[in-house]
């Protein structure tokens, strides 16, 4: 099976949607609309551009066909896969005690990454596309995904620690899946930022590749679960039971998340700020 990708209207400025025509192959692109020094991060436009298109895409129970599987990919149109989340707004919430919207923020990533974790409701296997490092945020993004594939030389880490923080947007829940506890919190509370190679030893990277055949590999996967979708079916629906991921549990974690940042002193909130700095810098130089 021949993977047919055809561009979209551009409905969601941040991204690149590109669909198969029975749209049973979603690539959503995020960063499209990325400037030369801008920041690959999870911007509240970039997340609502998601989550509308992720929505949009979602199927009722009635319009779920018996055997039909489908795939999102998640990846990106800049050098980074995500930096994120955006520590400039995180400051400025924080410096103002602002925990409604801090709150609200943290609700609309969990709303995310649980609605990718448990398949757009189950009948959608998610892969994670990571050719550009994914930090922070944007790890816990990857690892919502049922696959995660990435290319050689990118790096992933959980440096929120650096700024007395730790990630609160499903990156324990879902490591806890992969690795074991004692594992996740020493990579949380270390704060390495690690190359995909070691991840893919760690068991925490399904699928390792050469530089610049991360998409080919995607489409591979997809053949072959294609080939036994009532498997894949299956197997969403086994996970669900055997290895649940709550909303519960991750809007609770998140809000230990909102009540630590906002004890945060003010020598975090500097370290913030100079990571914003460079992570402008580094943009500029990547583009």
């Amino acid at each position: 099976m021949n993977t047919v990708k055809l561009q979209r209207a551009c409905q969601y400025p941040t991204l690149q949607i590109e669909s198969d025509p029975a749209g049973n192959v979603h690539w959503m692109y995020m960063h499209h609309d990325i400037e030369p020094g801008g920041r690959p991060c999870f911007r509240t436009e970039l997340m609502n551009d998601m989550w509308s298109f992720l929505s949009s895409i979602t199927l009722r129970d009635e319009q779920r066909q018996s055997g039909r599987l489908r795939h999102v990919v998640l990846a990106s149109a800049a050098p980074a896969f995500n930096l994120g989340g955006d520590l400039e707004l995180f400051s400025r919430l924080i410096r103002e005690d602002n925990r409604e919207l801090l709150l609200a923020y943290a609700r609309r990533c969990i709303d995310g990454v649980h609605h990718l974790h448990c398949g757009l409701g189950g009948d959608v296997r998610t892969i994670a596309l990571v050719q550009g490092d994914a930090l922070g945020g944007g790890m816990e993004l990857a690892l919502s995904c049922h696959t995660i594939i990435a290319e050689e030389g990118v790096e992933m880490g959980l440096p929120e620690v650096m700024f007395g923080l730790f990630p609160g947007m499903g990156a324990y829940s879902f490591l806890c899946k992969r690795v074991s506890p004692n594992v996740a919190e020493k990579l949380i509370l270390e704060g390495a930022i690690l190359p995909g190679e070691e991840l893919h030893r760690m068991g925490i990277v399904d699928v390792l590749v050469p530089r610049g055949q991360g998409e080919a590999a995607v489409q591979e996967i997809i053949r072959q679960q294609q080939r036994s979708p009532h498997a894949h079916l299956a197997m969403n629906a086994m996970r669900g039971i055997s290895q649940p991921v709550g909303y519960d549990e991750l809007m609770g974690i998140a809000e230990v998340w909102v009540d630590t940042a906002l004890a945060l002193g003010e020598k975090s909130l500097r370290t913030m700020e100079r990571i914003v700095r460079a992570q402008t810098r580094r943009s500029a130089i990547a583009a």
